[in-house]
């Protein structure tokens, strides 16, 4: 017998920080909203420091005191290291006007706290429950979706957004992926528990280390409230192939070749064993089609390096959430216009930063000993996450005023 198929108003695939964002700004506005969610919550997921610029969604979306009360580690800037080099930027002290501290989360627990808080706004979420197949060509989206027993059913919603991340559901099954002009890059991650002596480290900041040889190779370490962190290195595979064991031997390797890291490091204890990934970047032909649009790294993920990731997904959950408020009020709505060109503008300003940190530009230019304070806070601004903030010259004209800057600092 086949199954009846079920209807809704609002379907997310993915119950991360994108889907679960996207909730609760479309349960504000009073829209049925279900979230199917291939994992069961909470998961392991990696992408830990947000920036400042995230916690103006997640206040929109109701979600604040859910997230402060969850007793996350206070963030308020980053810091970079370099050969015995050190610089580092407060947020509070930034060009763009918004909040200017924000959290470092384990997002195992930080995606369930959004995903909870969800639920209690009024939407449906079903873990366990993978998308299998897709139809976007009628006037409303129809999925196939498989449950935990294997059985599967159909959804038909009024509309479908894809918060799926990494899993990138749509993309796949509806062939939108198209290949990123980003260089193949890897990283290999994991917890510690880092027992870094007091003083020696400001665990109010993410650090990123530049490897004392290859300027494109970058070490992270995300520290948390418990005494643990992340700790991960990217770099290109041939770089990262060179090493040899597990996961963690390799990137124990690695982190031994740079001393400041390691003598930071002295005393951790590594007792999670390393992952890998490869080519996490990703782009597609669309941002959007018949009745659906893609949120998140489901849509495009640049590079890890200034933690823009969760920052792109609440803002693409919130201009597609006002999309869907405008055009349930019966005004006419340019997806293109109003969703996809205003993310792209964000997203395309932090490629500009990325490709100018891979050059070896942007590490100059911060590693400046004699930088205008004001062109500090502006750049303290970006990394803040204000990347759509274009009354700063920094986002108006990124790669100009980049090369102007570059060329300043030799």
């Amino acid at each position: 017998m086949s199954t009846p198929t079920e209807h809704t108003d609002i379907l997310i695939i993915g119950a991360g920080p994108a889907g679960a964002v996207a909730a609760g700004l479309l349960r504000k506005q009073g829209r049925q909203v279900l979230i199917v969610e291939r994992e069961q919550f909470p998961r392991f997921s990696i992408g830990e420091s947000l920036l400042p610029q995230s916690m103006e969604y997640i206040e929109a979306a109701g979600m604040l005191r859910d997230v402060v009360e969850a007793g996350f580690q206070y963030k308020n800037g980053a810091a970079f290291a370099c050969n015995g080099q050190y610089t580092d930027f407060d947020f509070r002290d930034k060009f763009s006007e918004g909040w200017g501290s924000t959290y470092q989360v384990q997002r195992a627990a930080f995606d369930k706290v959004l995903a909870d808080a969800a639920e209690k706004a009024g939407a449906e979420v079903r873990y366990r429950h993978e998308v299998v197949e897709a139809d976007v060509t009628g006037e409303r989206p129809r999925v196939t979706v498989r449950d935990a027993e294997g059985l599967t059913h159909t959804i038909e919603a009024g509309f479908l957004l894809d918060a799926s991340g990494f899993g990138r559901i749509l993309p796949r099954l509806l062939k939108l992926e198209t290949p990123s002009k980003f260089p193949v890059r890897g990283a290999i991650f994991t917890h510690i528990e880092d027992h870094i002596p007091l003083g020696t480290f400001d665990r109010h900041k993410i650090r990123v280390t530049v490897h004392p040889k290859f300027p494109d190779v970058w070490y992270w370490t995300i520290p948390f409230s418990n005494g643990r962190c992340s700790l991960g290195v990217v770099a290109h595979n041939e770089f990262l192939s060179q090493y040899t064991g597990t996961e963690t031997e390799r990137l124990r390797a690695i982190v031994a070749e740079d001393p400041d890291l390691s003598a930071l490091l002295a005393n951790a204890v590594w007792d999670t064993p390393a992952r890998q990934i490869v080519g996490y970047a990703a782009n597609v032909k669309s941002l959007w089609g018949n009745r659906y649009a893609l949120l998140g790294n489901a849509g495009e993920f640049l590079d890890p390096v200034f933690s823009s990731g969760v920052t792109i997904a609440f803002k693409s959950a919130s201009l597609a959430s006002d999309c869907l408020r405008r055009e349930a009020a019966g005004d006419t709505v340019d997806w293109q216009r109003d969703y996809a060109e205003p993310l792209k503008a964000g997203v395309d300003t932090f490629r500009a930063y990325v490709e100018a940190w891979y050059a070896g530009d942007f590490q100059k230019i911060i590693f400046h000993k004699d930088s205008s304070p004001e062109v500090h806070r502006m750049i303290s601004s970006i990394l803040a996450g204000y990347a759509w903030d274009t009354k700063n010259p920094f986002v108006a004209e990124p790669k100009r005023r980049l090369a102007v800057l570059t060329e300043l600092c030799g």
